[in-house]
């Protein structure tokens, strides 16, 4: 299944130590997902749409995906086909 990059809002919970957790993601329209858990955090690059950074591996609601950290932007590989919320940006 073909992929888009899709630039979305995070919400964050940074400790003390500057350690990053991303805990919601927030499209455009304003549908939140809530970050289950981040199994790993490495830097990558995006194989499917392009990019790299600070690759989180997050379970949201049971299935598990990549969030990216591009240079301060955040970015999911969002499936071709699939409906991007209004005023989403895909690249």
């Amino acid at each position: 299944m073909e992929r888009k990059k899709v630039y979305v809002r995070v919400a964050l919970e940074v400790d003390p130590e500057g350690k990053v957790y991303p805990r919601k993601i927030i499209w455009a329209d304003g549908q939140v997902y809530e970050v289950d858990r981040i199994s790993r955090v490495c830097p990558a690059a995006s194989t499917k749409v392009g990019g790299c950074g600070m690759r989180y591996t997050v379970r949201i609601c049971g299935s598990e995906t990549f969030l990216f950290n591009e240079d301060g932007r955040w970015f999911v590989e969002a499936k071709e086909g699939v409906r991007i919320p209004d005023g989403g940006e895909i690249l």
